[in-house]
């Protein structure tokens, strides 16, 4: 769950994931972005929704993501050919491309442990169950994000 108002634009949760995923500090190669809207004076970490139709999954030609069990999207950058079909496919543009591999890089909620929620110092992004009361606020952030900034960012 992302909480837009509680984010102070710190991009804690950039360093950690890249340090987690990668084992540098590199924000360009982590699975979350935080987007900046100067006029609307806010920071908003973006990371994939793990979306129930996923578009990605639909366009990838050599089946590098998949949905788990429990509903996450997953890829699997060995299959991975860095086509970058999936960054078009994505409504919200939370795919993005690693700068060295030129593969996709996509958050896997760190195997049920995501490291931007533990280390978030202010709680804007936190990681609850998929319960139809947390799978509706999202969608009713995701709808508020539309309305107030129009398009999605890519």
């Amino acid at each position: 769950m992302i909480s837009p108002e509680k984010c102070i634009g710190c991009r804690t949760c950039e360093l950690i994931c890249s340090f987690n995923k990668e084992q540098e500090f590199n924000p360009k190669n982590s699975a979350v972005s935080v987007i900046i809207y100067d006029e609307a004076a806010i920071s908003v970490p973006m990371m994939c929704m793990h979306c129930e139709d996923p578009a990605c999954m639909k366009v990838c030609s050599v089946s590098a993501i998949s949905k788990d069990k429990d509903g996450n999207i997953l890829i699997d950058r060995d299959k991975c050919i860095g086509c970058k079909l999936c960054v078009s496919a994505c409504p919200f543009g939370n795919i993005s491309v690693h700068t060295e591999t030129k593969k996709v890089i996509k958050c896997d909620l760190c195997g049920g442990e995501p490291k931007c929620a533990e280390w978030c110092p202010t709680g804007a992004i936190e990681y609850k169950d998929g319960s139809s009361i947390n799978l509706t606020k999202k969608k009713q952030i995701a709808e508020r994000f539309k309305e107030v900034f129009g398009e999605v960012p890519k």
